[in-house]
């Protein structure tokens, strides 16, 4: 994939984080912030006071996140964002650290 491919599939992917993690704190009335900078996406959970960081790697055409559980590299593979060594996909590991973050059951979808 040339960088202007992955940089347009990326782009995509951090919008649909961004509105799928909205509905799902509106649905268990979370207290949840997202911010937006370029290629970088901040989700602040406002009562554990902790954050996670979703950004891109145009160079290594990766999508990373860090966590208060770690940090974690996907890496498109056969059309969907793969961990790099857990094999975990990206939204169901999202939903997994931001429920944990959260202390509410979340489910980020593409």
């Amino acid at each position: 994939m040339t960088e202007t491919e992955f940089l347009s599939i990326a782009e995509g992917v951090l919008n649909q984080i961004e509105i799928s993690l909205e509905h799902a704190a509106d649905a268990v009335d979370a207290d949840i912030e997202c911010s937006r900078s370029g290629n970088v996406l901040e989700i602040e959970f406002i009562d554990s006071a902790s954050k996670i960081i979703v950004n891109t790697q145009s160079p290594m055409q990766e999508i990373w996140v860090a966590a208060r559980s770690g940090g974690f590299h996907f890496r498109m593979i056969d059309g969907r964002w793969r961990d790099t060594r857990e094999d975990t996909e990206l939204f169901s590991a999202l939903s997994t650290l931001a429920s944990e973050q959260a202390g509410k059951s979340l489910t980020i979808s593409a």
